[in-house]
């Protein structure tokens, strides 16, 4: 990521209990290399998971489709 990207980027405050971070800390390595990159990487993965984010854009795309 670049710094660009990093200063365009949206910043979010989350807070967790000591035995949520304690689990968090384990994905470090497997989900990205800062405490930002899990958080962001565990995110996505729900979200695509739950079908959010193909949900989303076949949304978009149907509206777009009707103007």
């Amino acid at each position: 990521m670049s710094k660009k990207e990093i200063i365009t980027g949206k910043r979010v405050q989350v807070s967790f209990t000591e035995q949520q971070w304690v689990l968090l800390s384990k994905f470090k390595g497997e989900f990205g290399d800062t405490d930002a990159d899990v958080v962001r990487s565990i995110v996505i993965a729900w979200l695509s998971e739950k079908s959010f984010i193909t949900d989303t854009v076949k949304q978009k795309i149907h509206d777009e489709r009707l103007q």
